[in-house]
């Protein structure tokens, strides 16, 4: 089988099994990026190689570079699918509904993992707001769920994503996201919703500021 390498960062096949040679392969791309968040964590970011996260989960070097072009790019590895779901329930939101309403429930709904899920989403979240390599690969994906959030909100208060009151959502949805997150992270006992419904409460304006003439 001729080798292909899989997307990565916003386009990886999450679900994708490895192929090693036609013998049945159960590793995820997903189960790499699980792996190689715990070794970040535990060993450092720069310290930790392509061939230790392989080796983690029993995969060639080769097999790494299948799913990802880069080390930074396995925290991401989730992300096409949570900006796609999100995009399916803001478009399902009756339109009666308040914009920045829908908004906070979609996004929560997108990126709040739990049960299995819930360490490695913490694992994520650390490495995204305190690993400088990590953060220098958020840019591009931020970028996209603020062109979908201004997009949306534009479609429903008749106005155009670069207009003030779509761009301030767009922005304040991932500063508030931020801010939850690490809220979350200083309170073990929390629930992400909850951190990031009281940040949303306090940071995303919920209707158009409207200017006197």
């Amino acid at each position: 089988m001729a080798e292909q390498r899989v997307p990565t960062g916003a386009g990886v096949d999450v679900h994708a099994e490895v192929d090693r040679g036609g013998r049945p392969a159960s590793t995820s791309a997903h189960a790499l990026a699980a792996a190689a968040q715990r070794l970040f964590l535990r060993d450092g970011f720069d310290q930790t190689t392509v061939e230790d996260i392989a080796a983690a989960v029993g995969v060639s070097r080769r097999t790494f570079f299948r799913y990802f072009a880069t080390k930074a790019d396995v925290v991401w590895v989730e992300s096409d699918a949570e900006l796609a779901h999100f995009r399916e329930m803001i478009q399902a939101a009756p339109r009666s509904a308040n914009p920045a309403d829908v908004v906070e429930e979609a996004f929560i709904g997108a990126i709040d993992h739990r049960g299995a899920e819930l360490e490695w989403a913490r694992q994520r979240a650390q490495l995204i707001l305190h690993t400088p390599a990590v953060q220098a690969h958020a840019n591009a994906v931020y970028r996209q769920w603020r062109s979908v959030v201004a997009d949306f909100v534009a479609q429903r208060t008749g106005t155009v994503p670069a207009d003030e009151y779509p761009m301030a959502v767009a922005f304040a949805v991932l500063a508030a996201s931020s801010a939850g997150h690490e809220r979350w992270l200083a309170t073990p006992d929390a629930d992400l919703a909850d951190c990031l419904r009281a940040m949303f409460g306090l940071m995303v304006p919920r209707t158009p500021h409207v200017t006197n003439a």
